[in-house]
């Protein structure tokens, strides 16, 4: 009971890094002697130091390194990246006890780290609230696992289950949720690294994509776009933030946020842009449209988690929003809007 504990807090500390590790893992680390925390700290972003390091940092009195144990989230790197490898660290330090949620999948990783400090003398307990690890980490885990971004699908619906009115008369959302719900959507872009629409999307709503109304990173925007017909005076090519454009045009400048990406738009579409963005290392990309858009990687399989909201507004007729089966993990309320957060059944 008291590794589980003591690792709660690393899944607490871990959380701090939430959209801000990629494209690492987020790890957290507490070093305990006699029963007391004596030092903590979380990876907070690539190329700085590893949750253990920070850890070992805040220890204020060394001497007790090698009385105490150290937790760990996430396995002990055992190779050298932007950083030393931290099982040599601990090794080190002579620290007798380690104990760590899960294995790193990567192939660099991949127990090494762990055999590494067994082979020292330590003594190591693995999985310690290991689901909670893996799923602290499912966005790497699936990336490294499936050889593919984590996949979030988003959406807000009618009362009636519409997407969006029949006809409409400008070329901005029609909201059915209420300011508080959008703000939430803005805060999850700033957890992901990317965000993915359709054309007709662009056309009918315009977006930025952007997380204006939460503070944080911005996501990378990516836009299918078949036949090359969405122009610069659309705001997804205002250059503010780094866009990717999916075309099976070849006649195509990149400029400095803005690149371009040649595809077939074909029934393997949705396969083609999650390897692609495999290629790029997107661990995670929420797709919010339209219900082409969506429904193309609801019919391929290929998505991890659904969003949806339900509002109280009534269109009678439009959009049919997009059909899944999914297993609901959550329900919220913010005011009139309910919030569905649902997992695929397998």
């Amino acid at each position: 009971m008291e590794d589980e504990k003591f690792m709660h807090r690393c899944l607490q500390l871990a959380k701090n890094g939430l959209g801000t590790t990629y494209p690492n893992p987020m790890v957290g680390s507490v070093i305990v002697f006699e029963g007391k925390i004596i030092g903590e700290g979380w990876h907070q972003k690539a190329g700085e130091p590893h949750a253990e390091v920070n850890a070992i940092n805040a220890v204020k009195d060394k001497s007790l390194l090698s009385k105490s144990t150290i937790y760990v989230s996430l396995e002990p790197c055992s190779h050298f990246g932007k950083t030393p490898p931290c099982s040599d660290l601990i090794v080190h330090q002579k620290i007798p006890r380690v104990v760590v949620g899960t294995v790193d999948p990567h192939e660099k990783v991949a127990g090494k780290g762990i055999e590494k400090l067994r082979k020292s003398g330590a003594e190591v307990k693995v999985g310690v609230l290991e689901k909670e690890c893996l799923e602290l980490n499912k966005r790497f885990f699936t990336f490294h696992h499936l050889k593919r971004p984590y996949i979030i699908l988003k959406w807000a619906e009618s009362a009636d289950g519409y997407l969006a009115p029949l006809t409409k008369t400008e070329k901005k959302p029609v909201w059915i949720t209420n300011v508080y719900s959008r703000q939430l959507v803005h805060k999850w872009r700033t957890e992901e690294q990317a965000i993915l629409v359709g054309t007709t999307t662009v056309f009918e709503d315009n977006p930025n994509l952007n997380s204006r109304d939460w503070y944080g990173n911005q996501p990378l925007r990516i836009v299918l776009d078949r036949k090359g017909k969405i122009s610069d005076e659309y705001e997804v090519k205002n250059q503010q933030q780094p866009t990717l454009i999916i075309t099976e045009e070849e006649n195509h400048k990149n400029s400095e946020n803005c690149n371009y990406e040649t595809l077939i738009f074909d029934h393997q579409l949705a396969e083609k842009i999650v390897n692609l963005l495999f290629e790029k290392e997107i661990q995670s990309v929420i797709i919010e449209g339209g219900r082409q858009t969506l429904q193309t990687f609801i019919d391929a399989k290929l998505w991890d988690e659904v969003r949806i909201f339900k509002g109280d507004t009534l269109f009678q007729q439009g959009v049919i929003a997009p059909k899944i089966a999914y297993k609901t993990v959550k329900k919220m309320n913010f005011l009139t809007d309910e919030l569905l957060i649902g997992r695929r059944h397998d």
